[in-house]
């Protein structure tokens, strides 16, 4: 202790410390300004500055780095990017049927217009308007149909809740890219009262298939018994416009068993008789 109470400092020593003090807190004092006063807009997103004087500036910045007073001013980062809404409401048709109904919309708040968007809705713009203008623009499309003719024309449903919506979201500075109809579900009554008829139909199908086949099968009979008694006649006429015709089929008779019988693994031995080949009893009238 003796020894550091016996070093003497250089003359001008106190001075040069006291310099490099002051170079450093004035060094840091502008690091902290200068970051202070910039802010950065991330790609996607847009800003908008606060001013404590003047409120809400109608600039809007766009990406990059951008400079601000500091204390007096404040950014306010805005996502300008779609985003998707999935929104779900239980609705009326027009001929009194419920329908649960889940929409889906992208989204966004229109860049130019973001400073009137924060004096009028804030931050949660999403949440303050999407929900009942959805809501109330369901209902009024959804009443104007039938429940078949959301299944049949749910297209054209989907255009409509579109065209209203882009019109009813201009009002808030809002932009809607895409609407459409993710789940569609009725009601348990209506839902057993479709399935009934459903089942209905296929019965009455089906009943009718059996009356058309029946009726097939009785056009079918009538011909091959009108087929047979043509078919008889002209056999009479045959016989009776000349007898040999019996001989005739007798013969091809007997050729026919005589080709079974050859085919056959087993020898067979048949008179003549059995065989209808008795021909020295036929008689054939010239």
């Amino acid at each position: 202790m003796e020894n550091l109470k016996n070093i003497k400092m250089p003359p001008g020593g106190g001075r040069a410390a006291g310099g490099l003090g002051g170079v450093l807190a004035a060094a840091g004092l502008g690091i902290y300004t200068l970051s202070n006063c910039l802010f950065n807009v991330e790609g996607g997103h847009r800003a908008i500055v606060f001013n404590r004087v003047v409120g809400i500036k109608e600039n809007v910045y766009e990406e990059g780095t951008h400079l601000m007073v500091p204390w007096f001013e404040r950014p306010i980062i805005y996502d300008v990017r779609l985003r998707p809404q999935q929104i779900s409401s239980a609705t009326g048709t027009r001929d009194l049927q419920t329908v649960n109904i889940t929409l889906r919309v992208l989204s966004r708040p229109k860049p130019n217009k973001l400073p009137e968007v924060y004096r009028t809705l804030g931050m949660n713009y999403e949440q303050r308007v999407l929900p009942s203008i959805i809501t109330e623009t369901l209902k009024s499309v959804i009443a104007q149909y039938n429940a078949s003719q959301l299944l049949t024309m749910r297209e054209s449903v989907s255009a409509e809740v579109m065209r209203r919506l882009k019109t009813r979201a201009s009002y808030f500075n809002i932009e809607m890219d895409d609407v459409s109809i993710k789940e569609l579900t009725f009601g348990k009554d209506y839902t057993q009262a479709v399935e009934s008829k459903q089942v209905a139909q296929q019965e009455a199908e089906r009943a009718k298939f059996y009356v058309e086949r029946a009726e097939q099968e009785k056009k079918s009979a009538i011909i091959r018994a009108q087929g047979e008694a043509q078919s008889a006649k002209l056999i009479g006429q045959a016989i009776a416009n000349n007898p040999s015709f019996i001989t005739l089929r007798k013969i091809e008779a007997a050729r026919h068993i005589g080709n079974i019988i050859a085919r056959s693994n087993n020898r067979v031995f048949l008179n003549t008789d059995s065989l209808l080949l008795n021909l020295s009893e036929l008689q054939i009238k010239k």
